[in-house]
């Protein structure tokens, strides 16, 4: 299998495009992105200073509620490794705001049952996208185990009351 888009971090207009939300979030309107974008605030585990990176959510439950991201550029991608180092300082989904959320890093086994459920929600999405993130197009695929190894999410949900 040849090198995936999403093996190195996106750089110049790419970069630029998919950090755009972030000044939608910053201006109060990240309820334009309702639960499908999820904004994150993380602290560099070797600078100590704040980031802030926009994710699509491939799963959210309004009961709990809980959102549950995927780490697809670059491998792992520094907001994941931070996220290892200290949990988040902050996410914003949609109109909602959580201070010091909780989270989850999943096991491999859960990171593919939400990647396969977010392929039979979104078949369409899923065709286009599958390639370019080197994940596997058919759920019968001998892949996902590979998938389920390299692959990192992370669920959130606001801190618990009190």
């Amino acid at each position: 299998m040849g090198m995936a888009l999403t093996d190195r971090a996106p750089t110049g207009l790419v970069r630029t495009l998919l950090r755009a939300p972030i000044w939608f979030y910053r201006a109060g309107l990240g309820g334009l992105f309702g639960h499908r974008l999820l904004y994150l605030a993380h602290r560099g585990r070797s600078s100590g200073l704040r980031r802030e990176v926009v994710v699509e959510v491939v799963r959210f439950r309004a009961d709990g509620p809980e959102a549950v991201v995927v780490a697809a550029w670059g491998g792992t991608p520094q907001w994941y490794r931070n996220l290892q180092a200290e949990p988040a300082l902050e996410v914003r989904l949609g109109p909602r705001r959580w201070p010091r959320p909780r989270q989850r890093l999943l096991a491999p086994a859960e990171t593919v049952a939400v990647l396969r459920e977010y392929q039979l929600a979104h078949p369409r999405a899923w065709a286009q996208i599958a390639p370019r993130l080197g994940f596997p197009a058919a759920a019968d695929d001998p892949r996902w185990p590979e998938v389920a190894a390299a692959a990192h999410a992370v669920a959130f949900a606001p801190a618990a009351a009190g």
